[in-house]
């Protein structure tokens, strides 16, 4: 097949569904069907190849935030909030947006209640809902590349790699890249593998350390 004769020619870890996807909307736009995805790969592969070279697959749900904040919730105390395969870190600000947990809301704080998105999240009997935010006193994402929300090409990278059909989820990201714009997350250059103690020890003495991910460890190579 022609694509997987033109995936054959990137690194292994430049061969992955999403990023090629990713890749053809920002070089020829919205594809209408196979065919059209098929011409492009043929009449515009080296275009192609140079943003999959380029780029990575960073896709930055923020909406995973309505499941990792009743977590969070459980944690009496300051908080230092730690993200590997951080991204553009919108997942570093679960403090800021608004839930629905269908029997039960929590507002984003008034400062971003004109622009924070509010999540909705189906919760199953027993799952702990916060009823205040939390108290994030310090925190920082790791990535090999992070991404600006104040550079329009990365921010267009962001919309690129969410499905054309989720509009939802688009508007979700554009409300999260809102909020972060006025309040952007400390984000350091750097490989989870060698970098992530490091990042640790720069975080305050009487707050509870959190790290955690939401996709990253599937792109670690050495599990």
């Amino acid at each position: 097949m022609p694509i997987l004769s033109f995936l054959s020619t990137l690194p292994a870890d430049r061969q992955q569904p999403n990023l090629l996807f990713a890749a053809v909307r920002h070089v020829a736009g919205n594809i209408s069907g196979p065919e059209a995805f098929d011409r492009v790969i043929r009449d515009r592969a080296e275009e192609v190849a140079t943003v999959m070279r380029r780029r990575t697959t960073q896709t930055n749900e923020p909406g995973r935030c309505a499941v990792l904040l009743p977590l969070l919730a459980r944690i009496t105390g300051p908080i230092a909030l730690i993200e590997v395969g951080a991204s553009a870190g919108l997942c570093l600000l679960p403090d800021v947006y608004g839930y629905d947990w269908g029997d039960h809301k929590l507002p984003p704080p008034p400062e971003f209640a004109d622009r924070a998105p509010i999540f909705q999240c189906n919760t199953s009997p027993g799952t702990p809902r916060p009823m205040a935010h939390l108290d994030i006193i310090w925190r920082a994402g790791l990535d090999l590349n992070p991404l600006d929300v104040s550079r329009d090409a990365d921010v267009a990278w962001l919309e690129q790699l969410v499905w054309p059909e989720h509009q939802l989820r688009l508007d979700r990201l554009r409300s999260a890249v809102s909020v972060a714009q006025c309040c952007p997350p400390r984000l350091v250059a750097g490989d989870l593998t060698q970098d992530l103690p490091a990042l640790i020890a720069e975080a305050p003495a009487n707050a509870t350390v959190v790290v955690f991910h939401t996709a990253v460890l599937t792109y670690v190579a050495d599990q």
